[in-house]
């Protein structure tokens, strides 16, 4: 799954341990997330989209087979 997760940060401005405080998650999840080495579960993709006020489709992309 690809994800918008770093632009999204960076235009707040905010570092991954920033992030990952806001989300009540380590800095390495983060930094995972945005690499794309792992998926989140649902519940923190819910938390991801509420904090960036957007649906959680225009955050997470499904890969193209």
């Amino acid at each position: 799954m690809n994800n918008h997760v770093r632009e999204l940060r960076g235009e707040q401005g905010w570092s991954q341990a920033d992030l990952g405080e806001r989300l009540d998650v380590s800095r390495q999840t983060i930094n995972a997330i945005e690499t794309g080495k792992y998926d989140p579960s649902l519940p923190l993709a819910f938390k991801i989209a509420k904090l960036f006020g957007r649906p959680i489709e225009k955050i997470f992309v499904p890969v193209e087979e």
